[in-house]
C-alpha cells in the first residue's frame, strides 16, 4: 500500500536548523518537552548517554547536535517509532552528528537479566535521560495507540525507569526527567537510594501562573541533598518566549547553569 501525502511523516527543523527529526504526521509528535529535557544534560557533556523511552529520538539527537562529543543510544520499544529514528538518523541534515547516534529496540521496564539482553548493561552510561509517559490513565485517552502507549502512565511506572536508569549508569553519572509536578513525589520515592544531588526546577508558562512541568537532574550514587534551581518561564509579553526560554529551547544554553 503507498503511503499518501496526508499519512507521510514530517521532517521538523529543531535548533532552528541544527538537526531535523523525521516522525509520524499524527499521533506521538515530540515539541518542548523535548527540548527541555535535553537542555538539562550539562554543557560541554562527551560521555555515552541513553534517551530511554526515546521515540523518534528528538531529546538524544537534540544532545548530540549540542555537545559534539557526546555518543547517544536511543532506547525505544515501538517498532515504528524506531523506524522513524532511523529515518531521522538518515536525514542529510543530521550528517555531522548521525555516527554518533544508535539505535536499540528495547523496553526501559526490563529488569536484571533481560535488560542486559536487551543491551543496557550495568554501569555503561555516563548519563540517562528520560521523558516518561505521564498521562494518568483516568484521563482523556487518545484514539492513537502510538500516542496512548507515549502519554499515559501506567502503575509503578517511576519505580520502572528509575531501576533500569540506576542500574545502566555508572555511579557518579547523572539523571535527567521531565514530568507533572503531580509525579514529583512518586519521582522522589523512586530515585531514593539510586540518585542523589537531586536539583528540580519547576516550569511556569507566565510568571504567576502554577508549574507544568518539572526537569529533575540528579547523581548516581550521590549522598548530597535536594535542591530547588531557579524556575523557567516560558512565556513572556503577549506571546513569545522568555529569553531564558528561548536559548534552552534552540540548544543555545543548558537549563542547570553548566
Amino acid at each position: 500500500m503507498s503511503v499518501t501525502e496526508s499519512e507521510a511523516p514530517t521532517a521538523d527543523a529543531f535548533h532552528r536548523g541544527g538537526f531535523v527529526l523525521v516522525q509520524p504526521r499524527k499521533g506521538h509528535r515530540a515539541g518542548l518537552d523535548a527540548m527541555l529535557l535535553a537542555a538539562a544534560v550539562p554543557d560541554g557533556f562527551s560521555g555515552r548517554l541513553a534517551d530511554l523511552g526515546a521515540g523518534a529520538g528528538a531529546a538524544g539527537l537534540a544532545v548530540a547536535a549540542r555537545c559534539p562529543e557526546a555518543r547517544i543510544v536511543l532506547v525505544e520499544r515501538e517498532p515504528d517509532m524506531l523506524a522513524h529514528a532511523g529515518l531521522t538518523l538518515a536525514h542529510e541534515a543530521n550528517a555531522r552528528f548521525s555516527g554518533r547516534v544508535e539505535l536499540l529496540a528495547a523496553d526501559v521496564t526490563l529488569a536484571g537479566r533481560a535488560r542486559r539482553d536487551a543491551g543496557l548493561d550495568d554501569a555503561a552510561f555516563d548519563f540517562a535521560i528520560m521523558n516518561p509517559p505521564f498521562n494518568a490513565a483516568s484521563d482523556r485517552a487518545s484514539p492513537d495507540a502510538l500516542r496512548r502507549a507515549a502519554h499515559v502512565m501506567e502503575s509503578g511506572l517511576f519505580e520502572a525507569w528509575l531501576r533500569t536508569a540506576s542500574a545502566i549508569v555508572r555511579p557518579g553519572g547523572g539523571l535527567a526527567l521531565i514530568a507533572r509536578p503531580q509525579s514529583l513525589g512518586d519521582i522522589l520515592a523512586a530515585l531514593r537510594g539510586r540518585f542523589g544531588a537531586v536539583a528540580i526546577l519547576p516550569v511556569h508558562p507566565r510568571a504567576g501562573e502554577a508549574a507544568i512541568r518539572i526537569v529533575l537532574r540528579a547523581v548516581r550514587g550521590s549522598r548530597a541533598g535536594l535542591t530547588l534551581a531557579p524556575p523557567l518561564v516560558l512565556h513572556e509579553g503577549e506571546s513569545g518566549f522568555s529569553p531564558r526560554a528561548e536559548a534552552a529551547i534552540n540548544g543555545q544554553a543548558p537549563l542547570f547553569g553548566a
